[in-house]
This record gives structure tokens, sequence and C-alpha cells, in this order.
């Protein structure tokens, strides 16, 4: 790194500082975290899993425990209540970390329980309202199927004239394909057909593939509104 301004050693004016910790926000931070965490919490004897590196177990007879690391951003899950805390506890003496209790929200996601029907949901109600705002949608009628009967998208759709496209590039057709993708891989693998069939058209747009767009945000809307009426 360059010599702070105040603390240049003027023999070594030219030369720059060795760093021997990561700072916060530098592009080498968060492997150096990354790094450092998996170290502490293999000690504690968990296991971490090939396919997914953010994922680690623990079994110990009939007690499971799961950790998921985001960052730093940690979920903690398990079958036995003095074991989560025992893995809290060592946790706290490694990083400095603060316990929010049982977990609500993660990335945005709700987590809600059901405990007289032995229930446990997801919902991403807010994220899926906030999307709706942005694509000018909170406002429209709720819809039913991601893709309605009889529909068919096909590239006979995609603007002919220089007019249809200069229309069509002021609609953020690949935006909306995004946001609605994150919603289908936590919460709404329902949406999966409808979002494959739409997504192939993102270099080139008609209206009838943004119509078809457009449905599936009502759809989501649908399921906006469910989960704000069971909560």
């Amino acid at each position: 790194m360059t010599q702070p301004e105040g603390f240049v050693a003027l023999e070594d004016a030219r030369k720059v500082c060795k760093l021997q910790r990561s700072i916060y926000g530098l592009k080498q931070a968060s492997r150096s975290w990354n790094l450092r965490f998996n170290e502490a919490i293999q000690e504690f004897g968990f296991i971490r899993n090939e396919d997914e590196p953010c994922v680690y177990k623990k079994f110990s007879g009939s007690i499971v425990s799961f950790l998921v690391l985001y960052v730093d951003d940690i979920l903690i899950i398990g079958n036995d209540i003095p074991i989560l805390q025992s893995i809290k506890t060592w946790l706290s003496s490694c990083f400095s970390m603060k316990d929010l209790g049982e977990a609500a929200y993660i990335l945005g996601v709700k987590i809600y329980r059901d405990r007289s029907r032995r229930l446990l949901g997801l919902s991403q109600s807010t994220y899926i309202d906030k999307v709706l705002k942005w694509f000018s949608m909170e406002e429209s009628k709720r819809g039913f199927l991601p893709m309605r009967h009889g529909i068919s998208l096909s590239k006979e759709m995609c603007p002919s004239t220089p007019q249809e496209r200069e229309r069509m590039s002021q609609i953020p057709y690949a935006s909306a394909i995004g946001s609605i993708m994150y919603a289908m891989i936590c919460t709404r693998p329902d949406l999966s057909y409808a979002l494959s069939m739409t997504s192939r058209y993102q270099a080139n747009p008609g209206e009838g593939h943004w119509t078809a767009v457009k449905n599936i945000l009502k759809c989501c809307k649908l399921e906006e509104f469910k989960a704000r009426h069971s909560s």
C-alpha cells in the first residue's frame, strides 16, 4: 500500500508498505476472512460441504448442526439447543460477533414458523413488493399462472422496425428477468419454466415478450398478497 500521508519515511519515500493484515474493503480482505473463518470453524469439528463451500455440517450421533456463511452473516441450524449455544460461544471467542437471536430474515428472505402445525416457510414478500414498484406494477391486477395457456413465444415477435427497437430499448426487460430470477432461485421455483422461456429473448425482446414478463410479475404479486394475508 502507499505510505499514508504524514507517515512517510523520508529515506524510503518512493517505497510502499507491506500489509500485515487485510484492511476491510480491499479485494484481498474477503479471501483472508474466509480462510480465517474456515480454519476456526473446522477446529470446532465442522466439515465443509464440497459442493457448497459456504455450508458447514457437524454430526455427533443423532445431533446434527449446520452452519451457513454469507460474507459475515451466519445462520446456524440444528436439532439441539445446547449444541447451538456452544457453537455461538466458540465463535464469540474467535471473532467479534453479535447474536441476533432466532432467525427472522436472511438475505432478504423472511423465515416464518407455525409451530402448532410444524411448518417452516420462506417468503420474499418484501423483495417482491420492491420489484413490483421498480417496474410500476404495484397497482396491477394479480395473476394466477406464470405462463398463460396457449401463449407461445417466438423470434417472430421480436421488433422488426427501427421504431419498434427504439421503443423496446427503453423497456428494462433484462433487469426484470434478473429480478424475477432471484425470487425464482430462493422461493419461487414455480416460475422456472416461464422465466426460461422469456429469458431467451433478452437480446431483442418484443412487445409480446414484455407482456409475458409482466404476467410473471403479476403472478409474483399473487404470492406477495398471500404472504401478507397469511401472516
